[in-house]
């Protein structure tokens, strides 16, 4: 007898469509914090039952994508100091690890491909894109993450962006932006001079810096 892919399952597809989609735009900053989300919303715009519907939200409310109130109320963080604190400092202790575990394989074509992406991160900026300018910074990050070759870790430094996406566009709305952030360069002088406490240094300021702001 034949076992069929769970992935076959029209559901399942359904719901991992929604999920996807609505866990990008969270990361992202396509959400504004404290945005509320309904079941019937969710169902109506992606043209799918309230089963995948609720089984989306459910998935994204475990990784704290979403909050779910003790009346049923769902809703994208609306994060307070304390609680940007606590990810600012995972940030730092992760992403800080990452890149020192990345920095021995930073060959020639990670760093030109991240300087590739801060180029486009100076167009992003330029043209006042919110959206366009935190997905290619989480890229920047994620590009030379990966070559820690450490997945869980990387796992979850992602479930950190998560939470934080809604933050982060309110963020990029209080800086006013007008240049790619100043320690991507550090970080790429310090990946071709194969500095590891300048990278260090580098990483742990810029991703700190912007959200400590927000804890004040």
């Amino acid at each position: 007898m034949l076992i069929q892919s769970r992935t076959s399952d029209p559901l399942l597809a359904a719901h991992d469509r929604v999920y996807r989609t609505l866990r990008s735009r969270i990361m992202h900053g396509e959400i504004a914090p404290g945005t509320a989300l309904t079941l019937r919303g969710i169902g109506r715009e992606f043209e799918v039952s309230m089963t995948p519907a609720r089984e989306a939200v459910r998935r994204l409310v475990a990784e704290g994508a979403l909050l779910l109130s003790s009346s049923g109320r769902v809703s994208t963080p609306d994060l307070g100091p304390e609680r940007i604190e606590e990810l600012a400092a995972l940030r730092a202790l992760l992403e800080v690890e990452l890149a020192s575990r990345a920095l021995p394989r930073a060959h020639m074509a990670l760093i030109d491909r991240l300087t590739s992406i801060n180029a486009v991160i100076a167009e992003r900026v330029q043209k006042r894109d919110a959206v366009g300018y935190i997905r290619s910074n989480l890229e920047f990050h994620r590009t030379l993450y990966l070559r820690a070759q450490a997945p869980a870790m990387l796992a979850i430094v992602e479930t950190v962006w998560l939470q934080l996406g809604p933050t982060m566009r309110a963020l990029y709305g209080r800086l006013n932006r007008t240049e790619p952030p100043h320690f991507h360069r550090l970080i790429i002088a310090a990946l071709k001079a194969g500095d590891e406490p300048g990278l260090r240094l580098a990483v742990r300021s810029d991703v700190t810096q912007g959200l400590r702001l927000l804890a004040r």
